[in-house]
């Protein structure tokens, strides 16, 4: 019977000491369309779970991943939100931006030159794939 007690008191301990030394929390974040309005409900939903979790001492772990028009959040040339992306960048330093290199070659090839991406912006072989890898290693996903 002491050893259950000590041992449910040691577990109680630790469960204790781990949550106040806060969580960390993984998010995927899709992005396929170039619509102005869901690349900024991404980046709002990217802010609202950073607060959430930031006010309660835990930490979160971000990664919006873009793929087909949704490459144009990241594009120096066209992305409705590139001021944005570079202040979320400052303030949220656990946030990647993803692009997925198969649309980018065949925007390249559309555009018959290599198109420009936002500064920090990384490029992954393939989006979808990514995602599935994220999920795979526990990032929860949403697609805004």
């Amino acid at each position: 019977m002491k050893h259950l007690i000590a041992a449910t008191a040691l577990a109680l301990a630790t469960a204790t000491a781990a949550h106040a030394a806060g969580e960390t929390h993984y998010l995927a974040i899709h992005v396929d369309e170039n619509d102005p309005q869901l690349m900024n409900m991404a980046l709002n939903n990217a802010q609202n779970v950073v607060t959430h979790y930031e006010a309660q001492g835990d930490e979160v772990v971000i990664e919006i991943v873009t793929y087909g028009p949704g490459v144009h959040m990241f594009r120096h040339d066209t992305s409705p939100v590139r001021d944005r992306l570079a202040t979320l960048q400052l303030e949220m330093p656990d946030i990647t931006f993803t692009a997925c290199d198969n649309t980018i070659q065949n925007m390249n090839r559309q555009a018959g030159t290599e198109i420009a991406l936002l500064d920090g912006v990384k490029v992954t072989p393939s989006g979808v794939v990514r995602l599935m890898e994220l999920q795979q290693q526990g990032y929860a996903y949403i697609r805004p």
